[in-house]
């Protein structure tokens, strides 16, 4: 057990690392929907880019927390 004690660092950037995974998905679906209801009504493409940059807004903001999260409990 004596190679437990050779590991160094913080585990918190590996944890923000796999955190903001959820926002990356999150905005590719929320892009992904977004250019789909583009393609099937092009009438309403300004209101679903505007709920588009809001969902990214509050999808981003979720990372950016978790980011904060880190550096406050470290």
């Amino acid at each position: 057990m004596e190679y437990l004690a050779e590991i160094t660092g913080s585990l918190n950037t590996i944890g923000y690392g796999i955190a903001a995974l959820g926002p990356g998905i999150g905005i590719g679906i929320i892009v992904g929907k977004t250019i789909e209801g583009i393609a099937r009504q092009p009438e309403a493409a300004g209101v679903l880019r505007v709920n588009m940059f809001l969902g990214i807004a509050f999808t981003e903001a979720l990372a950016l927390i978790g980011l904060v999260v880190g550096f406050v409990f470290t």
